[in-house]
């Protein structure tokens, strides 16, 4: 395995890629990510450690979205349990994925900790309606948006790289974040696409309520929920394109 870069161009493909598979199977992947969801906000409301445990579980669920896009791009239908294929590897590279989700609970939890000791939002006598326009809400979201970048970069590959190359937890996180910088052009031109299809759909849904607000309903729910999915999709392929198998000539994209 090593490191590919990749022309800035190959962001728009990343996107390209995410929604062709989702078109794909997209009864199957839109019900794995509802599943998902709906294990992660069970597991919420488990006392003291429900946020943790959801946190924890996200790895092992990007691992299981990315898993399902294999299957999907050659057009087979993804099994529910596909979402669980971090389990189903050897004890060790299970035991590194646990270590991969405590490492990221850990690193969430440091970064709420600290954006809430730096800038405390005032809750006291505030309705949750108050609370989130508050100047302090609105710092408190920015900050933990900034210092959650370089987390973002660390595990983005990090899944993929343990569960299919057996790269060791910490080793995982520092060579996602280097193929992330390294490859810091593609990914610009990725994020942009992503923000203009975020634009596409607000704009969407405001020539809609022109017509209804029911239409404007539906087409931003239908809209965004395509385009959360498809963007789930895409992570695997901006692993896929930013690793290259050690046998593979330079230049090669497997």
């Amino acid at each position: 395995m090593k490191l590919n870069i990749v022309p800035a161009a190959t962001g728009i493909t990343w996107v390209k890629l995410g929604l062709r598979t989702f078109l794909k199977q997209p009864l199957a992947l839109a019900a794995l990510v509802f599943m998902y969801a709906t294990f992660a906000i069970t597991v919420l409301i488990v006392p003291l450690a429900g946020p943790f445990l959801v946190s924890a579980f996200v790895p092992i669920a990007t691992l299981g979205l990315m898993a399902a896009t294999r299957v999907a791009e050659t057009s087979e239908f993804p099994l529910p349990t596909v979402l669980f294929t971090a389990f189903r590897a050897s004890r060790d590279r299970i035991a590194a994925m646990l270590v991969l989700g405590a490492i990221y609970a850990v690193a969430v939890y440091a970064i709420a900790s600290l954006v809430a000791l730096l800038v405390p939002v005032p809750v006291d006598g505030k309705t949750p309606a108050e609370i989130f326009q508050t100047d302090e809400f609105g710092i408190n979201v920015i900050l933990s948006a900034v210092f959650y970048v370089p987390v973002s970069l660390a595990f983005w590959h990090a899944p993929a790289l343990v569960h299919w190359h057996g790269v060791p937890p910490v080793k995982s996180l520092f060579f996602s974040f280097v193929a992330c910088v390294r490859n810091a052009r593609a990914f610009l031109v990725y994020a942009l696409a992503w923000m203009g299809i975020v634009i596409a759909i607000v704009i969407a849904s405001a020539l809609a309520a022109a017509v209804s607000p029911w239409l404007s309903g539906v087409v931003f729910g239908a809209t965004s929920t395509i385009a959360t999915i498809a963007f789930y999709i895409s992570i695997y392929f901006t692993f896929r394109d930013s690793f290259l198998e050690d046998e593979d000539p330079p230049g090669e994209t497997p």
